[in-house]
């Protein structure tokens, strides 16, 4: 038995290359520390540990944790929009971050649950 779906593949592809594309396309001549700090806006996750279970495969994380409700997206999209320097460099790898999830959400047919 594989430990891995297609989906998990394409799931942390996302959150890892994801920010490497925008870094690459936006961010060109410093391409490694955008993409090193858009990575580490992988902490949002955090809000996971006070979440009962922890980890259920199939709770759609966009709209049920705490830094991934809609109002904490509208956040993310509206920083990364105005903001300036690492401000939207942080929002820009939230909104990949987003992105990932959502697509994670829409793969399992879990938006709302």
């Amino acid at each position: 038995m594989m430990w891995f779906t297609l989906q998990t593949v394409v799931h942390y592809g996302l959150h890892f290359l994801g920010p490497g594309v925008v870094a690459w396309w936006r961010y060109r001549p410093r391409v490694w520390a955008v993409w090193g700090g858009m990575l580490l806006t992988m902490v949002v996750d955090v809000d996971h540990l006070w979440a009962t279970p922890i980890f259920d495969p199939t709770r759609c994380s966009v709209g049920f944790h705490t830094f991934h409700s809609w109002g904490a997206v509208a956040g993310y999209v509206c920083v990364a929009a105005l903001g300036r320097g690492w401000w939207r460099v942080v929002a820009l790898g939230l909104c990949v971050h987003m992105l990932a999830d959502g697509v994670d959400c829409w793969w399992m047919g879990a938006w709302g649950k």
